[in-house]
């Protein structure tokens, strides 16, 4: 993890290529990043600890020279560590496991680190954030699922936004990110970035409404969350300081 303790907390737009042309990958990457994307998400999903089935290393492998910047993989298989070292070599920057994925999270985070790659603690619904005080020191992200996990499209569970706020104050000064996966909007979008967040994945969001062929609707979504994002963390930021 980063020793810098003046983390940049600039928000980052992150589409979820849940939502992109499964047929056109490449060029929807492409294109999602000229039209103003920070990062490039991927969902992994493996049919067992989440009820649908995406994509492996080979296919993140395949998409890496397609992406100039960060390639933020979501690990939502289990068991999780006997794939770190395959999605790290396929040019992973952020790896994010489930802290109910399995038993042992800790030498998880521990095994993420060790391939020099970010490490990434994702939390369901359901789950507290009881345990993160003791994990937080080994993260660099913090991903708050804001639906349950395994489709793309579902709505925004408005209760998770007071654990934006307590993982916030648990943070402190540290350098980690709280990044929102699930029902990102730009009504919603305002709601977690002025409760803390700072990295928001959205996929319908994003791609509704346009394509490869049509890039600059990607161009405007994007702007549109950003600035409501943006709008609602600034006031926050203003509010707090009086």
């Amino acid at each position: 993890m980063s020793s810098d303790r003046s983390l940049d907390r600039r928000i980052r737009i992150a589409p979820s290529i849940l939502s992109a042309d499964f047929a056109n990958f490449g060029a929807e990457c492409r294109a999602i990043e000229a039209q103003g994307a920070d990062w490039v998400h991927v969902d992994v999903m493996d049919g067992h600890f989440v009820p649908n089935l995406t994509f492996g290393p080979a296919m993140c492998a395949a998409i890496r020279p397609h992406i100039r910047g960060t390639m933020d993989v979501h690990l939502m298989i289990a068991p999780v560590d006997p794939y770190i070292e395959a999605f790290a070599k396929a040019g992973a920057d952020v790896i994010t496991a489930h802290i109910e994925a399995g038993p042992h999270i800790h030498r998880t985070l521990q095994a993420i680190r060790a391939t020099g790659k970010k490490a990434g603690l994702a939390l369901n619904p359901g789950t507290g954030i009881d345990a993160v005080a003791h994990l937080i020191d080994m993260v660099d992200l913090i991903c708050v699922m804001t639906v349950n996990p395994g489709f793309g499209g579902q709505k925004f569970i408005a209760s998770q936004i007071g654990k934006i706020r307590a993982l916030r104050a648990l943070i402190g000064d540290r350098p980690v990110h709280i990044e929102i996966d699930g029902g990102v909007t730009v009504d919603t979008a305002p709601l977690v970035t002025a409760a803390g967040a700072d990295v928001l994945v959205a996929g319908s969001a994003v791609f509704s409404g346009g394509s490869v062929d049509a890039p600059e609707v990607y161009g405007r979504n994007i702007a549109a969350i950003r600035a409501a994002a943006e709008a609602a963390a600034t006031a926050e930021l203003s509010t707090a300081s009086h």
